[in-house]
């Protein structure tokens, strides 16, 4: 296979990227077709990225005999109806998170995706492809951290989006901050130690909006997880970072600590001016994790190329999700919830 054809759904801010990195910077693959209800969006991947078919239906372009795989960027809640459709339909799929927002939904999925084990399935967790991860992981899997302890993971979304966020969440469902935002952190919990979280306490606090209140959405969450060797992991996810758009993890184990980004440094630039000595940020997730997106592509079309599965798959994604939801659950009884 010298090029490995994809259609794409969803082309908003994350589903730009990975079509600007389909079309643009992943070799051996070539955007074929673009599906978006937005008009505008699909006379952007025609014009700009030389797409040459497009639609308004997930299923007829699944049904297209000039694709070999599809990248899923929708809503979270497409998500399992999509995968299920396009396995079906013989694609190799790569989905964003989360893969679902139900777990029976997730499990009937997952029975899909394993009843096609020549095709390719990979979830969309970018942040183990990139490089200070993948260097930190190198560490800790050589043991130079010791016995980890604790995992410590800020997430928090720029303050310049929270309105827009606000809006959003009046007419249409996120999954909630923990399955949103914090899988991502949740996962890397579960890469980083090798283990499942066992119990989780979380809360949450709606300062700039309290009228998310009403949404059943949180502006700032906050979780104490337990994994199933004792092993304690600490999130804080928001969506009103001032500064910028603000990752962070921390790993503490017997032999050291690392942290990962403790600053979100946009580069290696000082700005010595009336405001003193400055360090440009990372304003979205985009610009952070731009590498990392790349890499996470390239992986997946490699490996289509040379019939083998990627690290990240489907469990890893019912497990997150499994966290995630008992985190939300947490929140709203206001008590430890057992992951079940």
């Amino acid at each position: 296979m010298n090029e490995v054809r994809v259609g794409i759904v969803g082309l908003g801010r994350l589903g730009r990227t990975h079509a600007i990195n389909l079309a643009q910077n992943v070799p051996g693959a070539k955007l074929v077709a673009a599906c978006s209800f937005v008009e505008d969006e699909l006379e952007y991947a025609k014009r700009e990225l030389g797409v040459t078919e497009t639609y308004k239906s997930f299923e007829e372009m699944a049904a297209s005999p000039n694709l070999d795989a599809v990248c899923i960027v929708s809503p979270s809640g497409y998500h399992p109806e999509q995968i299920r459709l396009a396995m079906e339909k013989g694609l190799h799929v790569f989905s964003e998170k989360p893969i679902g927002l139900d777990i029976e939904d997730i499990e009937k999925t997952m029975e899909v995706i394993n009843a096609h084990p020549d095709q390719v399935f990979q979830l969309g967790f970018m942040r183990r492809y990139d490089e200070s991860y993948q260097y930190a992981k190198k560490m800790v899997d050589e043991g130079q951290l010791g016995e980890l302890t604790v995992v410590r993971c800020y997430g928090i979304d720029p303050s310049s989006g929270l309105e827009s966020f606000v809006d959003f969440a009046r007419n249409s469902n996120s999954g909630g901050l923990f399955s949103d935002m914090s899988i991502h952190d949740i996962d890397l919990v579960r890469w980083f130690t090798k283990k499942e979280v066992s119990r989780v306490w979380a809360m949450g606090k709606n300062a700039a909006y309290p009228e998310l209140d009403e949404l059943n959405e949180l502006e700032t969450g906050a979780a104490m997880m337990q994994l199933e060797d004792k092993t304690m992991a600490i999130l804080v996810a928001g969506r009103n970072a001032a500064h910028g758009y603000h990752v962070e993890t921390e790993l503490i184990g017997t032999k050291g600590m690392l942290r990962v980004a403790a600053a979100p440094e946009k580069n290696l630039v000082t700005v010595f001016d009336e405001n003193g000595a400055v360090r440009p940020t990372s304003q979205n997730f985009p610009e952070r994790f731009r590498d990392a997106f790349v890499h996470e592509m390239k992986e997946f079309i490699s490996c289509i190329k040379e019939k083998r599965q990627p690290e990240v798959g489907a469990i890893d994604g019912l497990q997150s999700t499994k966290v995630a939801i008992a985190c939300q659950q947490s929140v709203e009884a206001n008590q430890i919830v057992e992951v079940k």
